[in-house]
Formats: structure tokens, sequence, C-alpha cells
């Protein structure tokens, strides 16, 4: 059966699923150096994908549309071929009607090309829950999966194969979004307007970058605690008024952010003390009342374990809330996948409807089910030679400088993870600013570390095979010298682990750069224009002209240079 599931809104996507296998999942972004987060404007777009794979709209079985905002229904709003279509889909999350994640929250027809075709669409939640669950190590198990999105309250459910999907509640009242909406107070991103939505999605992650250099304050938490109890937990009238309306939209984020805003401003009167310190204090309290609220329900519905986890939604990316839980004893397993966000959505739809009729299974997948590369022409001012991938490790021992590799197939969700990246050497200090520099980042952003496998673990603490980039480790103290281009600035790295089975190629270079330097690490960043998705060819690399090295598919392009 050939499943096509589809994301219209915000990281707008297309998969495919055909027997249980990840065909493939092509996000809008990644489409013409798209902008970060860009939803299906045109349903014309989606024939057009399609092709790209040798399907047509006729070969599909079942189309399957993620669910949106709304309390008992959601809409959608685009176009097919350049006509206005107005499309309902379920809702953002369970409500009165619907209180099974896995039924069908709505159904109807859309129109593409001319046809008009049924379609089955489950709350956007069940979405995460499916798309974890199923690309899951222990995919088959009883497993917890914890959700954390941005207009979601966190939400843990238990997941058992032959019993279904049971639903633990609300963990604490508060949206994803609370995070970002911090930096509308305090710091660099700071804002004087009230705004009731966030606007700007990659501040989260700017902001994860920022604390380094700040540190969390004991008295600033615990005012923290205080507040937070005050505004969304205790038994007041305004909180009751504030879970009453929460509870009667469908998505939570713009209600409730006036609420998390009015915290804020309260804390801003209650603490005197630098911004970063306040952020770094938001960042750990926030981690705290997740962990706590976590393993505090997990203990009292299922006993102390150890159990497998599942995190997913927007909040998973935060690579230190990744690692705090992992640490956890109540935790066997704890599983992110490398498309959390709503990235994975298109994945996760498709996957939701599967469970509905066969229950939660394993998918085949692999991370680098993105979009191909387009081919490349001649490119004026660029010469190009045949290079292996040890020349490559060659090149990068002996010029020092970044290389922008576009190889294969195209990462699923915001990670480059080799496949549209720039690597680079990694023992001079001035290479992650320079890197920050061509990227238009502030100096404070880190730069990851890719390594072998093999190796991670006399070099990182824990050094646990990660080979998505999303959770955090220690450089130990007898490396930071010798790879401090990746070294941040609390002397944690993001990680990626690196074997054959992930990137044959990539780990091909590694071990040669390992013979040739002694280092088995390079540095990784994202090969796009700033704001952008990953480069969709070598053209779009030289226009930006970044670097003056791009290696593709075993030729690399080096920039002329100008006589004058």
């Amino acid at each position: 059966m050939i499943v096509c599931g589809l994301k219209l809104t915000h990281d707008g996507a297309v998969a495919v699923i055909e027997d249980g296998r990840l065909v493939f999942s092509v996000e809008i972004e990644k489409l013409g150096n798209g902008l970060r987060y860009s939803q299906v404007e045109d349903l014309a777009i989606v024939p057009e994908i399609l092709a790209d794979f040798g399907y047509t709209p006729d070969d599909v079985d079942e189309w399957v549309i993620d669910g949106w905002d709304g309390q008992k229904t959601g809409t959608v709003s685009l176009a097919d071929n350049g006509s206005p279509v107005t499309i309902t889909v379920a809702p953002y999350r369970e409500n009165a009607t619907i209180t099974n994640l896995l039924a069908p929250g709505r159904t109807g027809t859309f129109p593409l090309g001319g046809q008009t075709l049924p379609f089955t669409s489950y709350v956007h939640v069940a979405g995460h829950l499916a798309s974890a669950y199923a690309s899951s190590p222990f995919a088959g198990e009883p497993s917890f999966v914890l959700i954390w999105d941005g207009g979601l309250f966190p939400r843990l459910y238990h997941v058992d194969p032959e019993a279904g999907v049971t639903n633990g509640g609300e963990l604490f009242p508060l949206i994803g979004h609370t995070y970002a909406s911090a930096a509308h107070h305090f710091g660099p991103f700071r804002r004087e307007d009230e705004a009731t939505t966030v606007d700007d999605l990659s501040v989260a992650g700017k902001l994860m970058a920022y604390i380094a250099l700040g540190d969390p304050q004991p008295e600033i938490v615990d005012v923290l605690r205080r507040l937070f109890h005050d505004h969304f937990e205790a038994p007041t009238p305004e909180v009751a008024r504030y879970r009453e309306q929460i509870a009667g939209v469908g998505s939570n984020a713009e209600p409730s952010l006036s609420y998390v805003h009015s915290f804020f401003r309260d804390v801003r009167a209650k603490v005197d003390a630098p911004d970063v310190d306040v952020l770094a204090s938001v960042h750990q309290f926030l981690e705290d009342l997740l962990v706590e609220r976590t393993t505090a329900r997990v203990r009292e519905w299922r006993g102390d374990g150890p159990w497998n986890l599942c995190f997913v939604g927007g909040c998973a990316l935060n690579i230190k809330w990744n690692s705090a839980l992992r640490a956890q004893p109540e935790f066997r397993q704890v599983w992110v996948p490398p498309f959390p966000n709503d990235s994975g959505s298109a994945i996760g739809a498709a996957c939701a409807h599967l469970a509905a009729r066969d229950g939660l299974r394993p998918l085949e997948w692999h991370p680098r089910r993105g979009p191909a590369l387009l081919p490349t022409k001649a490119i004026p001012g660029w010469a190009a030679r045949d290079c292996s991938t040890s020349e490559l490790a060659e090149v990068l021992h002996r010029t020092g400088k970044p290389v922008v590799m576009l190889n294969g197939r195209a990462e699923l969700g915001p990670r480059a993870l080799g496949g549209r990246s720039i690597i680079a050497a990694a023992v001079n200090p001035a290479m992650k600013d320079l890197l920050n520099e061509i990227k238009c980042r502030a100096p404070y952003r880190p730069v990851a570390p890719i390594c072998l496998t093999e190796h991670a673990p006399e070099i990182f603490d824990p050094g646990t095979p990660d080979p998505h980039m999303l959770f955090d480790h220690l450089v130990r103290d007898d490396w930071k010298g010798r790879i401090p281009a990746v070294l941040h600035l609390d002397g944690t790295a993001r990680l990626q682990t690196v074997c054959e089975a992930d990137d044959p190629d990539l780990t091909e270079v590694l071990r040669e750069y390992h013979r040739l330097s002694d280092i088995p690490v390079l540095c990784n960043t994202s090969a796009n224009h700033n704001g952008r998705g990953f480069f969709p060819d070598v053209a779009s690399a030289a226009e930006w002209g970044g670097v003056d090295m791009i290696w593709s598919e075993g030729v690399l392009y080096e920039k002329e240079q100008r006589t004058e």
C-alpha cells in the first residue's frame, strides 16, 4: 500500500510510505533555496514531487493530511494551480469528540490537478507521536512518548503495540513557545511589542546557544518557580480563567502566550540581574520542570522502570533538555528523531494512518530520504576535477579551509548531517569564527563536531552513538586544545557520530582525515543561505560563494582566482 502524507502549513512537506518503508519526505524549504519553515503554497507542487520519485497521484492508495489549529476542526488555506482552496482538517490535539489519538479526526476531499481526491486527517499531535515511535529503535516495545510542541502543553503518552495509546495528560500548563517567548523580554532578541505569536521560530535555537555566555542563578530559578506557581497553577480565579480559556482553543498558542508574556514581565520586575543570567536561569527552570514532572508522572503511572522514552515536538530540538532526560535512571533509552519538529509531520501523518489501520509498528527509514541534488552544469568562475573521498580528506588536512559537501539525498529534518554540510578541520580555534562569519551568525553560536563512532567515547563524555546531532556531550579535557573549533563556551559539543551505516562517504573522509592528522573529528555546519533551506545544487553554493571549494559526489569544484 502507498500512503502519501501531507503537511500543508509551516514546515510543509510531502512524504510517501510504501509497504512500511519511507520512500521520501521532501520539505518545501529544501526546494530551490526556499525560506525556512515554508508551507505548501500551491498543491501543484505535490504531483511534481511525486514525479521526482517515479510516482503519480493515481499511484497513491491513501492520502493523509496533518491536522492544524482549531478546537473541533482545523483549516488550511492555500491554492491548487493558482485557484484558492480551503481544506478542513483535524484539529491540533484531542478534544471532547476526538479522544483517541489514532482515530481519524476528519475525512473529506481535496482538489489536486483537476481531480477530487479523498483524504483522512488526524490531530497534529498524532503525527508527532506516530513518527517518533515508529522511527525509534524500540518500535514494537511498550514505550512512553513525551510531546512538547510550540502550541502545546507537554503531554505524556504510553504506547503499547497491543493495547494502543494511553493519554497520561498534561505535565504543566506552559506551551513550547514559552522558551522562545523569554527572548522577547531579555537579551539581544528582546522586543518592545507584545507579540501574540512567535514570529521567528529559529530564536529558540539561538537562545540555546546564547545562554552559554551566562550562568543559571539559584535565586533567579527560585523566583521563576514561585511566579510560575502564581501565574499558572495556584488555586486563584486568575489561574482558573487561564485554564478555562486555554481549554476552549485548539493549539493553546495565542491565549497562552498573553499569559506567558505577563509571567515574563513579572520576572523582569522582580529580578535584577544580567539578562544572560536570567535567560540561563529560565532555561534551567524549564529543564528542571520538564524532568521533574516527566519522571514523577512515569513513576506514579508505571513504576520505576527503566522505560523507553521518545521525546518529540519542537522542544525536542533542545539538545540540553534531551540530554537531561536521557540522564534519568527512569529511562533505559531516550529517542529523539532527526525530524522532531513539524518537519516530520508529513511522515507522522502517514504513520498515524497506518497505525490506525494496523497498530503502531516499526517504520523502515533512513535519515537521508530527502530530495536528491539537482544536476550540475559547468559553473562560470569555478574549475571542476575528480576527487575521491580520500582526496577530499587530504584537501581538508592540507589547506585547513572549509568545504561545502553536497552528497546524495538530503537529510530529513533541520540538521545537516553530511549531505548538505560545510565541513572543515577543527584544530584551529579561528575556524568557528570563520564559519559563523560566512554563515552570518553571531560569534557565540557553536559549530558541531562530526566524529567516527568508534572514537567518540575517548573524546566526548558520554560519547555514545548519536548520529543525528540531538544530544549534548562534554569535550574531555585532554581534547579541548586539539579540537577547539567545536568547543562551545560551556565546554559542550552537539556531537554527530558517523559510521558506514549512517554515511559511507563521510565515514571514509573521517577515516582518511584521521590517518593524516591523528584526529577523527571535523567541523560540521549546514550548507545554506541564511534563513533558507539546504542548497539544492552545486550552482546555489557557488552563487553564494561563502567558501572556495565545493565537493559533490566525487567532484571538487574550486573557485578560480582572479588575476588583475
